[in-house]
């Protein structure tokens, strides 16, 4: 027999509070539905589902439940009471009484499988300990014929994650500045939030953006891109192979992720452009195909006033999951697009030298500055340098990072204003 604790086998939470509650017709449970056909499972309530205290119910009746069982299936989650709109979750753990009794049970039976009934992510410290984790969220009102058809493999879990879960609350990008002092919250995390952060802070997570397991497995091969350069006015069709290599129908999404390689400035490490389900039976190989634009290699300039995306090199990439990259291909992008640059006494060398419309002159204004800031162009054997050896390339990179205005406070022969408008005018050409 399979034994099954935890009130939500009897009571599963599939429907949220406030604006997301929904008068369901009906609400089968996993146990309602293992009994209507014929399963061997034993119940046992193991903590309630409504309360996330302790109401001094042992420990020791579903841990010997379990250990007497083949198997253990432990139906937990939040209650109401924790989770719902209108207010605030306080921390992103289940009740204590749940990681208590998962713990317990594990430790006696080796073939433990948690389910969540959860609206969004909670800390998994147990996740290691057990066999299986099937993520039910709330399921509505079929959600117990759903959790029934999966647990015994008459359905093949297909669903992926739709945010990261992380190792614990501490590790979320907003930890810091949320919920503020009551009058004021920070969004400091920006663009960073879920795996844009995660990914860039090189953070482990517990499971990734776009992670799920199925009673199969997957492989990728021959990715191809329909070009290997794009510009403004492109579509780009990127596809590839995909492999049932188990023994069950199922499907796999394909997810298509996308990488600026240029060294641009606050852009993700990757991000998702597109996806698509696909079915395939045991053996069987299908090509997918999906599709990119310049505006998904874009991002919004304020400066601009619109859509951009740097011209260079980009990184289109094929997998299960945002951390589970199966193939990856070039890309080379042009733009027609130019952004604005401002010039006053702020902006720095460098920013002129790397602009195409400024660089040539910024090019001869540096190596100007540089002999008047007794710097020459070239370092020659036996010649004094205040800055020493190297003191010209030092010079030079100092330089790059100085801003027109305190170039002209060193003393040279430079009119700050016609320095300022002769670029200006370039700029604008």
């Amino acid at each position: 027999e399979t034994g099954y604790i935890g009130a939500f086998a009897k009571a599963p939470r599939a429907r949220g509070g406030g604006w997301s509650h929904i008068n369901c017709r009906k609400i089968s449970s996993a146990l309602e539905s293992a009994n209507a056909r014929g399963r061997p499972v034993t119940y046992t309530q193991g903590f309630p589902a409504d309360r996330y205290e302790e109401t001094g119910a042992a420990l020791q009746a579903p841990v010997q439940a379990a250990r007497q069982a083949k198997a253990a299936v432990i139906f937990a989650g939040l209650p109401d009471s924790i989770e719902s709109e209108g207010y605030d979750r306080t921390d992103m753990a289940l009740p204590a009484c749940q990681n208590r009794l998962i713990e317990a049970v594990a430790a006696v039976q080796p073939n433990t499988v948690v389910v969540l009934h959860n609206g969004s992510p909670v800390e998994t410290p147990w996740a290691d300990k057990v066999a299986a984790v099937l993520e039910m969220y709330l399921g509505g009102q079929g959600v117990g014929e759903a959790c029934d058809r999966l647990l015994y493999g008459e359905a093949v879990p297909c669903g992926r994650l739709a945010e990261t879960f992380p190792l614990r609350v501490q590790d979320n990008p907003s930890y810091l500045f949320f919920p503020g002092d009551g009058y004021h919250v920070r969004y400091a995390e920006d663009i960073y939030v879920g795996y844009r952060y995660y990914e860039a802070k090189q953070q482990p997570v517990r499971w990734a953006f776009g992670h799920g397991l199925s009673y199969t497995t997957f492989a990728y091969s021959n990715l191809h891109l329909s070009q290997e350069a794009m510009d403004d006015d492109s579509t780009l069709t990127v596809t590839v192979e995909v492999t049932n290599t188990g023994k069950v129908a199922a499907k796999e999404v394909v997810q298509l992720y996308v990488a600026d390689k240029n060294g641009t400035p606050n852009r993700p490490c990757k991000e998702l452009k597109g996806f698509a389900k696909v079915l395939l039976a045991p053996g069987e190989t299908q090509s997918v195909s999906l599709t990119l634009t310049a505006r998904d290699l874009s991002f919004y300039h304020e400066g601009l006033g619109d859509w951009y995306a740097p011209a260079g090199r980009y990184k289109i990439m094929v997998g299960h999951a945002s951390d589970e990259i199966a193939l990856a291909a070039a890309l080379t992008f042009t733009t027609r697009k130019q952004l604005p640059l401002p010039i006053s006494g702020a902006t720095t060398l460098g920013e002129l030298l790397e602009d195409a419309r400024t660089g040539a002159a910024a090019q001869t204004f540096s190596q100007q500055a540089m002999q008047g800031m007794g710097g020459g162009a070239e370092e020659k054997e036996g010649d004094e340098n205040p800055l020493g050896s190297g003191g010209a390339a030092m010079m030079a990179a100092m330089l790059k990072g100085m801003p027109l205005k305190s170039l002209a406070s060193f003393g040279g022969q430079i009119d700050l204003d016609k320095v300022i408008a002769d670029f200006t005018a370039l700029a604008k050409e």
